[in-house]
């Protein structure tokens, strides 16, 4: 006699769910990324593309996902069942959020090495704030650059040649001056302090680093030891210790499942709020926080004619509300059949718009400072990624009265953002596998989970090699770029135009009591896929290959990242051939009999299971598989027979 099979996992009340999906969508990126695209994209010009890619492409995705999952009760392997063709659409949501937990576990390790060393440095001051330090170069520089506008014409070429440019590279470059201005000059005596700074002579600058920027390479990675990524170099001892701590961190607050992971979210979820308010509090009562707000916020209504500015605005909207990874459905198949999704979707796309205003106004508070303590422009202290993470921010930070402890804080905020993102993408993983082998897994969560932790680990760990930063972009560059946006397209394909629009509409009403509005049906059918074709092609027109500041990738590198685009798709493409052949087109783009609600409480209209099971001519659901004889039995909490027995 089989096993009886664990019952499956609920959330143990709305407000768990609500702020799981929050704390999923705002993220680290929201952080670095949305802040970066603004400066990037004219300012607040971006946010008129921004909320209308919002509207157009991330709401509709949001709520068709957490609609299909909280239908079905279903992961995001198996709720495929509505079309077993498209079935490899789960199994890429699997690959690609297994790819992306592996490398975004190490920058979230990151952020508990800097709060690590904030808090043992909190008698003190942080270790990136100066320089002269053993891991230090000749070329660190902590002194504001020079304030060339309030001096004469003398002392502004004599400090130019003192701190800023290279004397003896100038002299060489006389002649072709000469040429630009249509005089000749002699020598760099005969130069004013414009022609010093001409375009021609940027060759001659002086290059310095910051000490934030030297501690992170030099000390943290230790990326001078490393020869690139054809020679990672050894492992670091620290960073391998702190990315364990950091996967021992998921596995305890994943062990339960949502029982647990949707405690810990009370506070990961809320508290980077409560940080952004303090620094943003903090940050406006810095001098020159006004010159870093008006940058943020000043338009160029001319950028709106770019299509890349739409192309950024899109992606943005994308990555931030997470469709296509698979967390949406894997979030929503633990709700109560009944819940609103449709009202959790607009809260939670609200809330990461709010969320992302707030982290640009609390960001460029901090860099207006860093720019007016520096005298440089902002646009000099802004970088993307990591390095905005890491680099920026702390060098802002160091210059911050009581320094470690606002570094603790505003690390701590980088901890708990990112670990709201890897409770969703790990869960997805988690519970896609489970659905599979229920019986089993289940019953054995926290050795399955532990597991899957260590696995994480081992994977990560050329990561936390001294050349290992390369290994992270190379990952971050390819994993969720392109074969996200077809997922995703995949995605409407499937529910939209095979398993069918009105009959999804039908599926929603028992849910909630009415059809979507025309609004949803439109976005869905017509302008959703649109725009994800429009963000593919975009994507594919400003393609540039991956690159660590100037680092540039053998192509041997390059290779590895496409085979990271082409695997989940090629698994669409691979299942759905196997499927055909198997049971035939019409069955392999037709529901299962399994197919509906979970609960036999929920399965009304035609998903009605009756004591023998009628052919499924006309009624959208096939019945002429495996399932047979249908009598009631409990299998997991659910009274639907075919719940289970319709594994791949």
């Amino acid at each position: 006699m089989a096993d009886k099979v664990v019952e499956r996992e609920s959330w143990g009340n709305k407000v768990q769910f609500l702020l799981s999906c929050i704390g999923y969508s705002v993220s680290l990126g929201t952080v670095w990324r949305f802040p970066y695209l603004c400066y990037r994209n004219g300012g607040a010009t971006f946010l008129i593309p921004y909320l209308i890619m919002l509207v157009v492409v991330g709401l509709p995705m949001f709520f068709m996902e957490l609609a299909l999952g909280q239908f079905a009760s279903e992961g995001s392997i198996t709720v495929w069942k509505v079309s077993p063709a498209f079935h490899g659409i789960g199994f890429a949501m699997v690959i690609t959020s297994s790819m992306v937990s592996i490398y975004f576990n190490v920058v979230i390790m990151y952020a508990v090495y800097y709060m690590f060393v904030s808090f043992v440095n909190l008698d003190d001051s942080v270790p990136w704030g100066s320089c002269g330090n053993s891991w230090n170069t000749n070329s660190c520089r902590t002194e504001s650059y020079p304030a060339l506008s309030s001096m004469t014409e003398d002392n502004k070429t004599m400090t130019l040649f003192r701190e800023l440019y290279n004397q003896p590279c100038v002299d060489g470059l006389l002649s072709n001056i000469s040429d630009v201005y249509n005089s000749t000059f002699n020598s760099t005596d005969d130069l004013n302090s414009t022609m010093i700074q001409d375009d021609i002579t940027k060759s001659c600058l002086i290059k310095y680093t910051t000490a934030s920027e030297e501690y992170w390479e030099r000390y943290v990675l230790r990326l001078h030891e490393s020869d690139g990524f054809e020679d990672l170099g050894g492992f670091s001892l620290k960073n391998t210790l702190c990315l364990f701590l950091t996967w021992l961190l998921i596995f305890v607050c994943l062990k339960k499942g949502i029982k647990s992971s949707g405690k810990v979210v009370y506070f990961t979820a809320t508290f980077p709020y409560v940080i952004m308010l303090v620094l943003l509090i903090r940050g406006l009562t810095l001098p020159g926080h006004e010159k870093g707000i008006a940058f943020y916020m000043t338009p160029q209504v001319p950028r709106l004619t770019e299509a890349k500015v739409w192309g950024d605005a899109a992606t943005q909207i994308f990555y931030s509300l997470g469709p296509g990874f698979g967390g949406l459905l894997t979030m929503s198949s633990f709700n109560k059949f009944k819940n609103n999704c449709e009202c959790d979707a607009i809260i939670v796309a609200f809330v990461n718009c709010l969320g992302s205003l707030l982290a640009g106004f609390t960001i460029f508070s901090i860099l207006g400072f860093m720019a007016h303590t520096t005298n440089q422009d902002v646009l000099n202290v802004v970088d993307q990624g990591p390095g905005l993470a890491f680099i920026a921010y702390p060098e802002g930070i160091a210059r911050l009265p009581v320094s470690p402890l606002w570094a603790l804080l505003f690390f701590f905020m980088l901890l708990t953002l990112g670990l709201d993102t890897q409770f969703v993408i790990m869960q997805t993983l988690l519970s896609g596998i489970t659905d599979i082998f229920p019986r089993f897994l289940r019953a054995h969560k926290t050795g399955y989970t532990a597991t899957c932790c260590l696995i994480g680990f081992l994977l990560g760990l050329p990561q936390v090699t001294k050349g290992g930063i390369y290994m992270l972009t190379l990952m971050d560059w390819y994993c969720a770029s392109y074969n996200l946006m077809l997922v995703a397209l995949a995605e409407i394909i499937c529910i939209m135009y095979v398993y069918g629009v009105k009959q999804f509409m039908e599926d929603i009403k028992m849910m909630l009591g009415h059809r979507p509005n025309p609004y949803w049906v439109v976005t869905w059918v017509f302008l959703t896929p649109l725009s994800l074709l429009f963000i593919v092609i975009v994507s594919a027109t400003q393609y540039t290959p991956a690159n660590y500041g100037d680092y540039k990738f053998p192509p041997w590198a390059e290779g590895m990242g496409w085979c990271m685009v082409v695997a989940p798709l090629a698994v669409i493409l691979l299942v759905m051939v196997v499927h055909v052949y198997r049971l035939g087109p019409r069955k392999a783009f037709t529901p299962r009999s399994s197919w509906g609600p979970a609960n036999q409480e929920n399965r009304t209209g035609r998903y009605v299971v009756n004591a023998k099971v009628h052919s499924n001519m006309g009624d959208g659901i096939n019945t002429d598989n495996e399932t047979g004889n249908t009598s009631v039995n409990a299998n997991d909490g659910f009274d639907n027979p075919g719940h289970y027995s319709d594994r791949l």
